[in-house]
């Protein structure tokens, strides 16, 4: 009988990731957990080289990376959970001394845009800021992109010139507006839930994983100490993670993980792929995979309530 490996498992090492650290330390989940400190977008280029097994990210980077007209073969992975309820708040960021850029109306000349990667939530969120100040027209972006892979080079590059601006989560970045690194110039929410579980492709092909199921039931195992024990989650957070102890009491004041996160539910990637085509980043609607195509195929399986999974065909 072949050795059952554990799960690869990607993820960013955020603040957003205390459920999953509980579910390792306190419910033995056996998952091998692998930081992706430049988020959604080398999650899904890591699913695609079968890298890793499963990604928790950004919805929007999701469901740009499957919702291309020029996607190949399946995509490399599914939506297959829900991880966090609430939006993100991402706060637009420049370099302190960037006296000629004070507002967002600023970018709109000074439109240099700094990203993780190409597809990442900070791109995809790029194109919805300029859809919601009119700034989209047919044929051209309304940006100059330019990848930065990290946090800390996004950061470097408004400084030096290399970018304009950026987008990040709001409580990432204001430990660096605190101590007089970056300014911030604005923020804009996603319209949607803002993190999703994702699986490769490669595991549905042999059939029900278990090792999926035991990964959901230890994340909500997590999700539900972390609820319990705020105390810890601010030490935690504060201690092992770049962010102040006042910072992380904000922030749980904010956030609302999955109480199951097992299943999706279709409107989110429906809404999502909706605001995307207005933003320009999908194609017209009949172009790309389909909202159904885009969620795991879960045989018998019964969704939570508010959640579907989509049938087999």
């Amino acid at each position: 009988m072949a050795e059952i490996k554990p799960l690869r498992v990607g993820f960013v090492p955020e603040h957003f990731s205390t459920p999953l650290h509980y579910a390792q330390k306190y419910f033995g989940l056996t998952a091998e957990l692998i930081p992706f400190p430049s988020g959604t977008g080398h999650m899904i280029t890591s699913l695609r080289a079968g890298e890793i097994d499963v990604g928790i990210g950004l919805t929007e980077g999701w469901v740009a990376g499957l919702g291309k007209e020029d996607l190949e073969g399946d995509g490399g992975y599914k939506i297959a959970g829900t991880y966090v309820e609430t939006p993100l708040c991402w706060a637009i960021s420049t370099g302190s001394s960037r006296s000629e850029i004070t507002s967002i109306p600023s970018l709109q000349t000074h439109n240099k845009i700094g990203v993780s990667r190409i597809g990442s939530g900070s791109y995809v969120m790029g194109f919805v800021l300029a859809d919601s100040q009119g700034w989209l027209t047919t044929g051209s972006s309304p940006f100059q992109v330019t990848p930065l892979q990290t946090f800390a080079n996004l950061r470097k590059a408004v400084n030096d010139g290399t970018a304009d601006f950026f987008m990040w989560e709001h409580f990432t970045s204001k430990r660096y507006y605190d101590n007089g690194e970056i300014k911030r110039i604005g923020e804009i929410y996603t319209p949607w839930p803002s993190w999703q579980i994702v699986a490769s492709t490669s595991l549905s092909k042999t059939g029900e994983d278990s090792r999926l199921d035991d990964l959901f039931g230890k994340l909500d195992q997590g999700i539900s100490y972390f609820g319990k024990n705020p105390e810890e989650s601010v030490k935690y957070i504060s201690t092992e993670l770049d962010y102040s102890e006042a910072d992380a009491r904000e922030w749980l004041k904010t956030v609302q993980f999955s109480g199951t996160t097992k299943g999706v539910d279709m409107a989110v990637v429906k809404n999502t792929m909706a605001v995307l085509r207005k933003a320009g980043v999908l194609g017209e609607e009949g172009k790309g995979m389909r909202a159904e195509e885009m969620v795991a195929t879960r045989k018998g399986a019964q969704a939570p309530a508010g959640k579907i999974y989509d049938e087999a065909q």
